[in-house]
């Protein structure tokens, strides 16, 4: 029997296979007067959630606009026309309702 190990750190989960160099993005100074995206895989979990983190971020750091996305599959990654649309926020949560 053997057991096939998978690393996350690479972009495609085999250890060693087509890994990538990544950077984190940069960290912003404040919130105030940015765009946060929520993404979330559609579960019943994930409204409550969202709905009290969108009311705090407003409310105690500034954020002026929260965009909230649904994934199509909640198994899968964010749908590419999603990731699309991230590109013009200034951060992103993504979140499971389990």
């Amino acid at each position: 029997m053997s057991i096939e190990v998978l690393d996350p750190t690479y972009g495609d989960g085999l250890a060693g296979a087509g890994s990538q160099e990544f950077a984190l993005a940069e960290r912003l100074e404040t919130l105030a007067g940015a765009t946060v995206g929520f993404i979330s895989n559609g579960k019943q979990g994930t409204v409550r959630f969202f709905d009290a983190l969108e009311r705090e971020l407003i409310a105690q750091y500034g954020v002026a606009h929260v965009v909230r996305e649904v994934k199509s599959n909640y198994s899968a990654p964010a749908d590419p026309d999603i990731l699309d649309r991230a590109k013009e926020w200034n951060a992103l949560v993504s979140g499971i309702g389990d």
